[in-house]
């Protein structure tokens, strides 16, 4: 009976997990799935819309950039007339040669100009310079000629004329005497086209000009040619520069699945149109489009097989719990443990220093009563000394070891101890000499040889070494060779040393002299350099009771002079203030490297 009780309640537990199971699975699908429908179609709408807005603004640019080129050139052109009809009378023009010369100084930078004569108000040649033979020609009936005697200045439209070629003129008349005579120049019709033709819209992509009878003025690049009748609707524009898109059916322009801008030219009244296929302008948008798509529907799969996965490991938590439990209360066990055992390590660390001590003490008397002692056995004596430093050298290995630990736990000061100054900067230089040599620089060491020791803090002193000795590398950057000079002088006067620390360098602008210890302030570029480095020297070397000047000249390099007392006396707070600036000179080395 006890087992026929026991079935149904592991039957129950089955059927409970089961329904766990299905439940967990359909809340995380529809969870997770609804939100991503929704994010992955908020943000295409807002990536298509924005990036549809972006692509339109670029093709505005690109047709008012070209418009204001064209434009630029043909007033260019039209003030170089303008200035020789200003500049020089008909008389001077006519003269033997100075047409000539007038045409060759228009040419001389740009062929622009095909041709250039001098015309009266009859509409005959006076002068002509240029490749057709024109000078017997009247225009008195051509459009053009009507045009400027009443305005002055007119471009034409193109139009074959005499030469029989399309071509267009850029006309300036001008009142002298009691007569009225023109300047007229026929502008390069290849080099024109070339202008307007130099934009490159993807494979697709045309630029033409047609004027306000709809006919080319350049040649467009798929389909009519110049002077033909152009399918682009002509029509007033209410903004400078019209941008739509065209796609569908074919409209009236014979035009479809295009976007096209159009913007009319001040003078003449050219109409400039830039059109490409829709599907490539826009070719981005979709396969952005596709490529969301894509990945929505990967990431309902993901999410459908990881929920699998994830309600199946879910359910056997449930059903392993207690074991789980026991595992994290063992896991939080042996984290106290390891805990305690860091705390223990510490202690004893610092329980050790004194023993230390004591062994230090007794060694001191030992060799004091072994000098007061008269031991006449050589090898003895030998023997007992080399004993007595040996003790001394693991005594000290030992106490660097308790050091290590105490700074491991947070627990250390700063070391003052005596410094063989210039030993240690012969230290920083052989450490710093293979960077240097790769960098073409050279050093020349000037060592006083009464410098007496100092008593100061090493780890920070080669900080600051390190990083006057690297800034100065950096200074001959673009530079093939270079010479850093280290010197070092006692001062009597003021019980300390000066060590000098020059370069070759470019030398500091003097307007930077004044921040170059502002934290934060470099001239490096990006990426190399964070502009801690000189700030924390400054306050390592002021916290060592010491000074630091700086001397540049732009192009000459730069020398720093380091002034350190013979012996330092840091505070407490001095202490954290000097460990806190090595941490913070680490973090800027780290991001550096």
């Amino acid at each position: 009976m006890k087992f026929l009780r026991k079935k149904p309640d592991t039957d129950l537990n089955q059927q409970s997990y089961g329904y766990l199971f299905r439940k967990f699975t359909f809340l995380t699908v529809v969870c997770s799935v609804c939100p991503l429908l929704l994010v992955g179609w908020g943000l295409n709408t807002y990536h298509t819309y924005h990036a549809k807005a972006g692509i339109i603004r670029n093709f505005q640019d690109q047709v008012k950039n070209h418009r204001r080129f064209i434009e630029q050139f043909l007033k260019e052109q039209s003030s170089k007339l303008r200035l020789l009809t200003y500049t020089h009378s008909k008389e001077f023009l006519l003269a033997p040669g100075n047409l000539q010369v007038v045409f060759e100084n228009m040419n001389r930078e740009y062929k622009s100009i095909t041709d250039i004569g001098v015309i009266d108000h009859n509409g005959s040649h006076l002068a002509y310079v240029g490749p057709y033979d024109l000078l017997d020609k009247n225009y008195a009936d051509a459009g053009w000629f009507k045009e400027v005697l009443q305005k002055g200045l007119h471009i034409s439209d193109m139009f074959m004329g005499f030469r029989e070629e399309p071509h267009f003129v850029i006309a300036v008349s001008r009142a002298e005497g009691n007569g009225e005579w023109i300047l007229r120049a026929t502008v390069n019709t290849d080099a024109f086209r070339t202008l307007v033709e130099n934009v490159r819209i993807g494979e697709t992509g045309e630029v033409f000009l047609v004027n306000a009878q709809g006919i080319y003025q350049t040649n467009p690049r798929f389909s009519g040619k110049i002077m033909g009748k152009s399918p682009v609707t002509i029509e007033s524009l209410k903004e400078a520069v019209d941008v739509r898109i065209i796609d569908g059916r074919p409209t009236t322009s014979g035009l479809s699945n295009q976007i096209i801008g159009k913007s009319w030219l001040d003078h003449p009244r050219w109409l400039l149109v830039i059109n490409q296929n829709y599907s490539e302008a826009f070719a981005e948008i979709n396969h952005t489009r596709k490529t969301n798509l894509l990945f929505v529907l990967i990431s309902g799969v993901s999410i459908l097989i990881v929920s699998l996965f994830i309600t199946r490991y879910m359910v056997e938590i449930v059903k392993h719990r207690d074991e789980h439990a026991d595992q994290i209360h063992a896991q939080l066990l042996q984290t106290g443990k390891l805990a305690s055992i860091g705390e223990l390590a510490a202690g004893v660390a610092h329980e050790i220093n004194n023993p230390l001590a004591i062994i230090s003490t007794e060694r001191q008397i030992l060799l004091d009563q072994f000098k007061k002692s008269h031991i006449e056995d050589a090898a003895f004596q030998k023997q007992f000394v080399a004993s007595m430093d040996q003790i001394a050298v693991q005594s000290k290995r030992c106490k660097r070891i308790t050091h290590n630990l105490l700074r491991f736990s947070r627990r250390t000061h700063s070391m003052i101890e005596k410094v063989e100054l210039n030993l240690f900067i012969l230290e920083v230089v052989e450490l710093m000499e293979r960077e240097a040599k790769t960098s073409g620089v050279k050093f020349i060491t000037e060592l006083d040889e009464r410098l007496p020791p100092i008593q100061s803090d090493t780890s920070q002193l080669q900080q600051v070494f390190l990083n006057f000795i690297t800034n100065a590398i950096d200074a001959h950057e673009g530079k093939s060779y270079g010479v850093i000079r280290i010197t070092t002088t006692y001062d009597e006067a003021e019980a300390g040393v000066s060590i000098r620390i020059a370069d070759t360098g470019w030398g500091i602008p003097k307007e930077n002299l004044d921040r170059i210890f502002d934290p934060f302030f470099t001239t490096k570029s990006v990426g190399k350099g964070t502009g801690l480095g000189l700030s924390i020297c400054f306050t390592i070397i002021r916290n060592l009771g010491g000074k630091i000047t700086v001397h540049s000249e732009k192009g000459e390099g730069t020398e720093f002079v380091i002034f350190l007392p013979l012996i330092t006396a840091m505070t407490e707070s001095d202490e954290e203030t000097a460990e806190f600036g090595a941490a913070l000179s680490f973090a800027g080395k780290r991001a550096e490297t």
